[in-house]
């Protein structure tokens, strides 16, 4: 099914979440407390997870996983207690080798490796689908949660969705493609986009991420856009524990990434895809082929939504959210 969006779509599921709640469902090892709210889980024996909780325990887990090298803190605090104020219980959380989690040691990517797409990982974009599924079994062992990622995020909750079909109720992929190497591709134009070499110097390495989202974002961003760009980068510059190579090496798990759309055919849960037609990061035919290869998966492209999630798009969002997971037995 294909909707093209127009409009903020605030979604009216009527209270699906309310009927999915089952009270006790604890995770079976030790969760330990990182301090402001954040707490660390151990979710394989070489990765701990930090991640953060909102709302009641008892209510149906959202697992939000982010993109490229981006810490639990670009999901937008009023988004992350706006699914909560809907009935779920919303987690985000570092990936691997980001913000207060596990780092690794090993090469990024070189400028000629990234045009190559060439570069030899690390670890793989299933390695982070298993953490995340490592910290589904801490939090709802028995429940499993509604996935949501965007950019990168949403390949590694494909990857997840194939790997770990137990742990996953419903999904929702934001900016994403099935790795298929032919569709969603980075627009010519954004090449140096990935590139780019941050300042050393904080207050310019801010403003250097405000204008690389302004190039790379949504027609309509706002002064309010910026600002969230400017605190979210702020915060993840004084939680951040590694030597800032952990991106590197996250992208070179993305540009070794697996062709996914034979096993998307399997994916039997409720899903919707979220896709902008003005992204150029991956291009918008990266949605469409998602969506063709998962089953009864419904297609959302949002006219003037690029490769960001500025705050015009966030109903819209969490309508989907809502939506797909009332589909979900």
């Amino acid at each position: 099914m294909n909707e093209r969006a127009t409009r903020e779509d605030e979604g009216a599921a009527g209270g699906a979440a309310a009927g999915d709640r089952a009270a006790g469902d604890r995770g079976l090892h030790e969760v330990v407390d990182a301090g402001a709210g954040e707490q660390h889980a151990t979710v394989s024996p070489e990765v701990q997870l930090c991640f953060e909780a909102c709302g009641r325990p008892a209510d149906p887990l959202v697992l939000l996983i982010t993109g490229l090298g981006l810490d639990l803190c670009w999901w937008r605090d009023v988004f992350f207690t706006r699914l909560a104020d809907r009935g779920f219980h919303p987690v985000r959380f570092d990936n691997r080798d980001v913000g207060r989690s596990t780092h690794f040691h090993g090469p990024g990517v070189s400028a000629l490796q990234f045009l190559r797409r060439t570069a030899k990982p690390t670890y793989t974009l299933a390695d982070m689908a298993d953490d995340a599924a490592g910290l589904i079994e801490h939090l709802a062992p028995r429940r499993g949660a509604h996935v949501v990622g965007a950019s990168m995020g949403s390949f590694i909750a494909q990857e997840l969705a194939i790997r770990h079909p137990g742990r996953v109720r419903s999904l929702v992929s934001i900016m994403g493609r099935p790795g298929d190497r032919s569709s969603g591709r980075v627009a010519k134009s954004m090449l140096p986009e990935f590139i780019r070499v941050t300042p050393a110097d904080p207050g310019r390495a801010v403003e250097h991420l405000v204008k690389n989202f302004r190039r790379i974002g949504s027609v309509n961003r706002t002064a309010e856009d910026d600002e969230d760009v400017r605190i979210a980068m702020r915060r993840s510059m004084t939680r951040e524990q590694g030597d800032g190579t952990g991106s590197g090496r996250q992208l070179a798990a993305i540009l070794a990434e697996r062709d996914r759309t034979s096993d998307l055919r399997h994916v039997e849960i409720p899903t919707t895809v979220i896709h902008g037609l003005r992204d150029r990061v991956v291009l918008p035919s990266g949605g469409r082929a998602t969506a063709d290869a998962i089953p009864n998966a419904q297609l959302v492209e949002v006219p003037g939504m690029g490769h960001d999630l500025p705050r015009w798009v966030s109903p819209l969002v969490l309508g989907a959210i809502e939506r797909t997971a009332a589909r979900a037995r």
